[in-house]
């Protein structure tokens, strides 16, 4: 498996504090099946999570050097989970950002409670510039559980979805949990990604539970598509497939997006 957005490099935002958190973390995960880490650590314009692109490589030569110590074989990838901006695409080219393994891809985090107006736009100018924006945690965005018709405009607007293991057995909430259901269950997830910050989190403790979940909505095959063959693909900038859904479950989603 790969995880697809993790908060593990450490001492650059919320996530780990130190880099034995970070070996502990990635110790774990390779445990219970992880081979690869997209790391994800936050770039929030205005905060202090702003860590640049130089700084994030020389954390990640420092956890490299200790996993190879430790005969931890875990490939670590950089990204950033970027929260939206209208700069984003001057922060990549000035390397304050990174794309997921410097490709088209790029993970971005919307507000958790109101949405911003010009979502959309940014999107589309995105797109434009040639960037495919892939949105986190979906499910957890209170906007999207309360108006099913703005979860569609998002979707429909060409991005991508990535939503979180812990979700799926009410980690953030009951809400966020069956909207996670939904996406999953009318192929709407593209990714699966753990979002960890520490090492008690419950995805580690938990996840055959979660990777159970998960089968019974999406099959064998959609569970390894959701946590392998498509992060590849991003990994490799290829097109990663999009589901119809709302074609191939019209009466599904004719109630589901009232």
């Amino acid at each position: 498996m790969i995880d697809m957005h993790s908060h593990i490099l450490y001492d650059v935002d919320d996530g780990c504090k130190s880099i034995q958190d970070s070996i502990t973390i990635i110790r774990e995960m390779k445990k219970i099946g992880f081979d690869k880490i997209v790391l994800t650590p936050h770039y929030i314009k205005g905060s202090n999570y702003v860590c640049d692109n130089d700084t994030k490589k020389q954390r990640l030569n420092l956890i490299n050097q200790l996993l190879k110590e430790n005969e931890i074989d875990v490939e670590l990838i950089l990204g950033n989970e970027v929260y939206i901006n209208d700069e984003i695409d001057d922060l990549i080219m000035s390397k304050q950002i990174f794309t997921i393994n410097k490709t088209r891809y790029i993970l971005i985090e919307l507000p958790l409670y109101n949405k911003i107006n010009n979502v959309e736009d940014i999107i589309y100018e995105l797109k434009l510039k040639g960037y495919l924006p892939i949105i986190a945690h979906p499910e957890r965005y209170l906007y999207l559980q309360q108006n099913k018709q703005e979860l569609k405009k998002i979707y429909e607007s060409g991005v991508y979805f990535q939503c979180n293991y812990g979700s799926v057995i009410g980690q953030y909430g009951k809400d966020a949990m069956n909207l996670v259901t939904y996406l999953l269950e009318n192929n709407m997830v593209s990714f699966m990604g753990t979002d960890i910050h520490k090492p008690d989190s419950n995805v580690l403790s938990n996840f055959d539970q979660i990777k159970k979940k998960i089968i019974e909505y999406v099959g064998e095959d959609g569970f390894k598509r959701i946590t392998c063959d498509n992060i590849i693909d991003v990994i490799s900038d290829k097109d990663v497939e999009k589901f119809n859904v709302i074609r191939r479950k019209k009466g599904f989603f004719a109630n589901f997006f009232k």
